[in-house]
């Protein structure tokens, strides 16, 4: 399997599986209605031990634009791989936004609020202070990439400019998974905690494209910041390991 096709599969199923639970909680009738920021953060955290579980070994699992381009900004991954792993990502989002939709198809029409039907898709922050909340997506964006950078070294030797392969996969999946879980519970009350632009703006876009029963429109003045925050995040992160002298 091509690397790129990897990461269409791994972020499809970190979507479906995070979305899903957020709809679950938030859409009227379901099973799960009400279940709450726990067990949204459980199951994104979930969802990412899935996804790197699965395709670690065929691509990585990087599953986040943020993290390739902080890793192609360290020398550790190719830049020339870098817009076809990009594009794959925000595809597989925009595929597992759309399985989300058909899976909860009956209580589209069944939830009036509209902002809970995007929620389901996409991230909204708290008190809408783009500053403050571009500041939020990039400090839960450096814990993330610092954090994977640091649990086990990426690159086998100094920054010369070489390229080594990097597998997430010899970090174990749980790590990252305990990684984004307590991102969650501890950053992500403010904005949601995108911490990942494929992951916002793939289902962002599915919102606006599919028929969802008594949609609003999909806040397109905000979907910057879940954009570029985590890039800015996770830049700086990589410049604070490369510092560090990669530990």
């Amino acid at each position: 399997m091509p690397p790129a096709a990897g990461e269409f599969i791994g972020t499809a199923l970190l979507v479906l599986l995070g979305n899903g639970v957020v709809a679950g909680a938030l859409l009227t009738g379901t099973k799960s209605h009400g279940a709450g920021w726990m067990a949204i953060t459980a199951g994104w955290a979930f969802g990412v031990f899935v996804a790197v579980f699965c395709v670690a070994g065929t691509s990585g699992a990087h599953i986040n634009p943020a993290i390739t381009i902080a890793f192609a900004s360290l020398g550790i991954f190719p830049w020339d791989s870098v817009p076809s792993y990009i594009v794959a990502q925000l595809a597989g989002a925009f595929t597992g936004a759309a399985f989300v939709w058909l899976a909860y198809w009956a209580h589209w029409p069944r939830t009036e609020e509209a902002d809970l039907k995007r929620a389901a898709f996409c991230t909204s922050p708290a008190v809408r202070c783009h500053p403050a909340n571009f500041l939020t997506e990039a400090i839960g964006t450096f814990v993330l990439v610092f954090g994977v950078l640091a649990m086990k070294t990426a690159s086998a030797g100094p920054l010369d400019g070489s390229v080594v392969p990097v597998d997430l996969g010899a970090l174990g999946a749980l790590p990252v998974a305990l990684l984004v879980w307590g991102i969650g519970l501890s950053l992500g009350g403010p904005t949601g905690y995108a911490i990942n632009p494929a992951r916002d703006l793939g289902p962002r876009v599915a919102y606006a494209v599919l028929p969802v029963a008594g949609k609003g429109p999909a806040d397109w003045a905000y979907a910057w910041v879940p954009v570029f925050g985590p890039v800015v995040g996770g830049l700086l992160a990589a410049g604070a390991y490369a510092a560090l002298g990669r530990f």
